[in-house]
């Protein structure tokens, strides 16, 4: 009897149109969700019989199912925050996180280190990125964001580089006396440095000039700081010649002796590089670094590429993901750099809970790399992305899924009037 059927074609609609209110419920309910993505329920139709067969036509429909629900992969409001930790992704990716039923992904940036100094999600799953090799510099393998707990070493001073004016209109008439280091020459200045206990030492530097165009330097010490030296009185650790141009650019420069030996265990016979400029007979051209012209002499800028040992002061990510520390010797290294995760279907993407998912057979492989690159969204440091849901939007289509579902029941009921009136045919 086909009125039968009628009463079924009514029920899909009303399971159809539930199914699709729980989908709206969802959304709702993760309006404020940290980098959610608002679902919708797609439907389609149920054919279950033609009265012409393959010839087309005349076909009665059976009622509707839920074909899919699919999120709508849009990109949601990224909301500066305070927190140094949470990370917000502007495009295509997905974090990738690590814990104990494997891996999965998440767009919820807002992460924590654990007591054991590991980069977590709020479900302790361990964020993974990329690690660093002792300089800092970022290595394509992947592993656990942890928090370096460790002091520091130090970092014995191997260069120092220094950039002066030397004044050519100096008469070479000064003989320098270690004695009177300050009024025996003609120019002086101070430089930082460090042994390899990570001991911080003023080096002191006296200019002469003993020639046109020439130039001798001598560096020294406290006494008391250097082996057989004596408190009180300056000891000499390194001497040099210094030569220029005619137009006062560096020609050459030349270390005469080096005697860095250090009190308290520190290494003896440090060698550290004096590095005065590119000089033209190193196969420079003697434009960068110490230059001898016209003018008063004086140290331009100086650099040395030591450092005591120390301690964490704070640490900070970068809009490349970048984690930074800063040290409390002045020092600043990064240690990783998030990863992000691209799919070429991020749609079949399988829900797991906790604001996670898993990669499923239709998703594709996981393209894992730095943000940014191969087509991967950027990061935003101190920000999180909000939920795309629009509440204004789901309320409407709540509005049309339970008018959709009353007139379901409408066909229900009529039918059910229909048979009531078959069964009236007998009296």
């Amino acid at each position: 009897m086909g009125i039968l059927s009628s009463l079924y074609t009514g029920v899909s609609g009303m399971t159809a149109q539930g199914e699709a209110l729980g989908v709206i419920g969802d959304n709702i309910a993760n309006a404020n969700t940290i980098g959610f993505k608002a679902s919708r329920a797609e439907f389609q139709d149920i054919i279950s019989k033609s009265l012409k067969g393959v010839l087309g036509g005349n076909q009665i429909g059976r009622g509707v199912k839920i074909g899919a629900v699919n999120p709508i992969l849009t990109q949601g409001n990224v909301d500066a925050t305070e927190k140094v930790t949470d990370l917000a992704i502007s495009g295509d990716g997905y974090f990738k996180v690590k814990g104990s039923d494997g891996e999965s992904y998440t767009r919820d940036g807002s992460f924590h280190f654990d007591r054991e100094g590991y980069l977590v999600t709020n479900d302790n799953q361990k964020v993974q990125g990329f690690g660093t090799d002792e300089k800092g510099n970022i290595l394509n393998k992947m592993t656990d964001i942890k928090f370096p707990r460790a002091l520091i070493p130090a970092k014995a001073t191997k260069e120092i580089k220094m950039d002066l004016n030397l004044d050519s209109r100096m008469e070479p008439t000064k003989k320098f006396d270690p004695k009177d280091p300050y009024s025996t020459s003609h120019y002086s200045t101070g430089v930082e440095m460090y042994d390899s206990q990570g001991n911080k030492h003023l080096l002191s530097l006296f200019f002469n000039k003993v020639a046109d165009r020439q130039w001798e330097y001598k560096g020294l010490v406290d006494g008391k700081e250097v082996t057989g030296g004596e408190e009180g009185k300056l000891s000499e650790v390194v001497a040099g010649k210094l030569e220029f141009t005619v137009d006062g650019k560096l020609d050459s420069q030349q270390v005469t002796s080096s005697n860095y030996n250090f009190k308290g265990g520190a290494l003896q016979g440090q060698e550290i590089k004096m590095n005065f400029g590119d000089a033209i007979k190193d196969g420079g051209k003697g434009l960068d670094g110490t230059k001898q012209y016209g003018k008063n002499s004086d140290l331009i800028s100086w650099h040395q590429d030591g450092a005591a040992a120390g301690t964490i002061n704070s640490l900070s990510f970068n809009d490349d993901g970048i984690l930074t520390a800063v040290y409390s010797n002045g020092q600043a290294q990064d240690l990783a750099q998030i990863a992000l995760a691209k799919f070429e279907n991020p749609e079949a993407l399988f829900k797991v809970g906790n604001n996670r998912l898993k990669e499923s057979r239709d998703s594709g492989t996981a393209s894992v790399g730095g943000p940014g690159a191969a087509g991967r969204g950027k990061l935003f440091a101190k920000s999180l992305e909000r939920s795309t849901v629009d509440l204004a939007t789901e309320f409407v289509n709540m509005i049309q899924n339970q008018r959709g579902f009353q007139a379901n029941a409408k066909t229900i009921t009529t039918t059910d009037e229909l048979l009531n009136e078959v069964i009236q045919l007998k009296r």
